[in-house]
C-alpha cells in the first residue's frame, strides 16, 4: 500500500472539491488542490491552507511538473463543466473539457504510475428514469451533452482498469447542497443555477424564482430531488479513498440520501428558516426535466460503510443561508 497521504484534487476550487480538502484535512490527508479557477473560487481554496496549483488540466507539462513533484496515492477528479443547459448550446466545450481533460489526467497518472482515481460523476448518466428510486443498475440513457460526458468517461475508466490497472470509484451525485459556513465554505457558482442557492436570494434579495413545471405526477405538481448535504458527498470520497487504498475494487455508487423534496418543499423551507417570502413565478416544464429523481444508496451502505448524517432538509439548508449570508450573497 501507497503510504503517501498526498493527494491531488483537480477542481478543488470548486463547490464539492473544496469541502472534500476540507474533510480530507481533517482525517489527516494532505490534499493538494489543481484547478484553473475558471469557476472554481481562488479565495476559497486559499482558506483551506493548501498548497494550489493553478492551470489547465489539458496541459500535459503543467500536469507532469506536478506530478513530479511527490509521490501521491491518489487522484480526486472534480473538474468539469456542469451546466445543463450550457452543454446544450455548447457540446464542444463539455466534451472537450470534461472528456478531453480527463484523458490528459489519466495520461499524466499513467506515466508517474498513480493508479488510484476517485470520480465526480453524476445522476444525469441516468436521463428519465422509468423505475425508482434509482440504483447503480438502472440503465443510463442522458438527455443532455453533460450527462453524455460524464458517462463517456465512466467507460473510458472501465477501459482503463481493464488494459492499464486503473483503481477508481466513481460516484454518481444526486444533489449537493448546503455549506460549512463555520470553515468558510460554501457554494458559489456564476451563474448560479441551483434551487437552493436561488430561493436564498429571492428570500434575502427579492430575486424572482422561476418554479420550471407546476404539472408534474407529483403532491403539489413540482419536480422532486434527492438533496444530499455536501460535507456527507465530501465524506464519501474519503471513505472511497480508504477503500481503493485498502485493495478495493473498482466500482460505481450513487451519493443520495432515497429521501426526495419537491421545489415547493424547498421553498417553503427557505421561507419558513429565513421569516421572509420566496418571490417565485410560475414557469413552464424545461426540456428533458424528470418527474422525480431519487437515489438507492444501499449499495454504497453496505459496500462502504456511508451513510449521511445530514438527513433533514431544514438542516441542509440552514447551513447553506447562513453560508450566504456570511459570503454576502444575500442582503
Amino acid at each position: 500500500m501507497n503510504k503517501s497521504k498526498k493527494i491531488i484534487i483537480a477542481g478543488g476550487g470548486g463547490y464539492i472539491g473544496s469541502h472534500a480538502v476540507a474533510r480530507l484535512k481533517e482525517f489527516g490527508w494532505q490534499p493538494v488542490i489543481v484547478d484553473n479557477f475558471s469557476r472554481g473560487n481562488h479565495d476559497i481554496a486559499e482558506r483551506l491552507g493548501v498548497e494550489i496549483f493553478a492551470g489547465e488540466l489539458s496541459d500535459e507539462t503543467f500536469l507532469d511538473q506536478i506530478f513530479s513533484k511527490e509521490q501521491y496515492c491518489a487522484v480526486m477528479h472534480f473538474a468539469a463543466s456542469s451546466y445543463v443547459g450550457e452543454s446544450v448550446t455548447d457540446p464542444a466545450r463539455y466534451y472537450r473539457n470534461n472528456v478531453g481533460s480527463t484523458l490528459a489526467l489519466l495520461s499524466a497518472m499513467l506515466r508517474h504510475n498513480v493508479d488510484k482515481l476517485i470520480f465526480s460523476s453524476t445522476c444525469a448518466t441516468y436521463g428519465i428514469p422509468k423505475i425508482l428510486p434509482i440504483d447503480e443498475t438502472t440503465p443510463q440513457s442522458p438527455v443532455s451533452p453533460y450527462g453524455w460526458s460524464k458517462l463517456m468517461i465512466e467507460q473510458i475508466l472501465r477501459d482503463y482498469a481493464s488494459a492499464y490497472n486503473l483503481h477508481f470509484v466513481a460516484f454518481r451525485y444526486f444533489n449537493a447542497a448546503g455549506a460549512l459556513p463555520e470553515q468558510k465554505i460554501g457554494e458559489r457558482h456564476s451563474p448560479e443555477t441551483h434551487l437552493i442557492p436561488l430561493a436564498i436570494a429571492s428570500a434575502y434579495n427579492g430575486l424572482e424564482l422561476k418554479v420550471f413545471g407546476r404539472d408534474y405526477p407529483t403532491d403539489d405538481g413540482t419536480c422532486i430531488r434527492d438533496y444530499a448535504h455536501v460535507i456527507d458527498i465530501a465524506d464519501a470520497h474519503r471513505v472511497g479513498l480508504e477503500y481503493l487504498l485498502s485493495g478495493g475494487k473498482s466500482d460505481f455508487f450513487n451519493i443520495g440520501t432515497g429521501k426526495g423534496h419537491s421545489v415547493q418543499q424547498v421553498i417553503d423551507t427557505v421561507e419558513q428558516l429565513s421569516g421572509r417570502k420566496v418571490n417565485f413565478v410560475n414557469a413552464s416544464r424545461r426540456e428533458g426535466d424528470p418527474a422525480e429523481l431519487v437515489a438507492d444508496a444501499g449499495k454504497i451502505n453496505s459496500v462502504l460503510g456511508w451513510k449521511p448524517q445530514y438527513h433533514k432538509i431544514e438542516d441542509i439548508i440552514q447551513s447553506a443561508i447562513d453560508w450566504h449570508l456570511a459570503d454576502g450573497f444575500c442582503n
